[in-house]
């Protein structure tokens, strides 16, 4: 059987609280107590464990990496690479990782798992009311890929403007002056935040904007492939296109495949994320690249920080960049 707290106090001679602040505070133990009890648990061969010293020190030492989108599984490419991140830096800590999607998290709501963590990330379009259960219970949060109005919440974000100017200055210096935008919807905020920065850099270059130069599709190839079709069929139709995301993009060279045209030399094509799609498609695709390691990394230094009882700047964004390839 294995040795219990009782029987380390036991033969230490000192209280349990005694054993338990030893391991938990040992700074806050006499050196001489301190060596009893060491000497005691040596012999003992015990370790005290996680639920043990949680019960000591109030806290347990878990947090959670949610993930709020509609359908989504933790298989989700590009909350994927974050939560690889989220992992290797939680890794570095003395901390535990708990990871979900936001559906299971609330169908599971109330179970020991959900009870015990301290705090959590939430990842992409997170509701309202889950957040303020958090919050009413004392739960730290850290947004990641999503603003919320109303909410003062530490958020990692990519440079969303950055990089739909990176993709339109790409197309300007081919010589594109008619770029149409393919905007998915999915997450409001990303959707939101690349809609009005391609209308406002498009602006700024000078080229005009409108119906012909935006549409909207649902978050899937065939979608986006009809909408380009559209496009595409117009007599003034765009000489190149920016896709919302790489399903997007993905769609548009479908539709370039079916009416004939050659990417990159009737149409250029970029997409955003620059997720294995990328590589996949033909020719390869030019995207905007968001640094997921990065969000990932932040996100979980927030967090740690705002359990600390230490501040963090309200906003952080993430640099994003331009990987380009065959078809712009």
């Amino acid at each position: 059987m294995d040795a219990t707290i009782y029987d380390v106090s036991r033969l230490a001679g000192v209280s349990t609280a005694t054993v338990s602040r030893t391991f938990s505070n040992p700074g806050q133990v006499r050196d001489a107590t301190r060596r009893k009890v060491f000497e005691a648990a040596e012999i003992l061969h015990y370790s005290p464990n996680a639920i043990a010293r949680a019960m000591v020190r109030q806290r347990t030492d878990k947090i959670a990496f949610l993930i709020c989108k509609k359908d989504a599984t933790i298989l989700d490419e590009f909350y994927a690479r974050i939560c690889e991140s989220i992992m290797r830096r939680t890794i570095q800590s003395d901390r535990q990782l708990v990871i979900s999607t936001a559906a299971d998290w609330a169908q599971a709501a109330g179970t020991a798992q959900n009870k015990q963590v301290e705090g959590v990330i939430l990842g992409g379009s997170a509701q309202a009311d889950m957040v303020s259960e958090f919050q009413s219970k004392h739960i730290a949060v850290v947004l990641v890929n999503n603003r919320m109005p109303g909410f003062d919440l530490p958020c990692v974000l990519s440079d969303e403007y950055g990089g739909v100017r990176l993709a339109v200055e790409h197309l300007l210096q081919r010589g594109h002056r008619s770029i149409a935008m393919i905007a998915g919807r999915f997450s409001p905020y990303i959707v939101g935040e690349r809609y009005n920065a391609f209308l406002q850099i498009m602006e700024e270059s000078g080229l005009k904007t409108g119906t012909p130069q935006v549409a909207m599709c649902d978050p899937a190839v065939e979608s986006a492939a009809q909408t380009a079709m559209d496009l595409l069929s117009r007599k003034d139709r765009p000489t190149a296109i920016l896709g919302a995301n790489d399903v997007v993009a993905a769609g548009v060279l479908k539709a370039a495949q079916r009416l004939g045209l050659k990417v990159p030399e009737d149409l250029a094509v970029v997409g955003f994320d620059d997720s294995t799609i990328c590589g996949v498609v033909e020719p390869e695709l030019t995207s905007v690249h968001i640094d997921c390691r990065r969000i990932g990394e932040v996100g979980v230094d927030h967090l740690h920080a705002l359990l600390n009882g230490e501040e963090c700047p309200p906003v952080t964004i993430i640099p994003a960049k331009l990987q380009i390839r065959c078809s712009s």
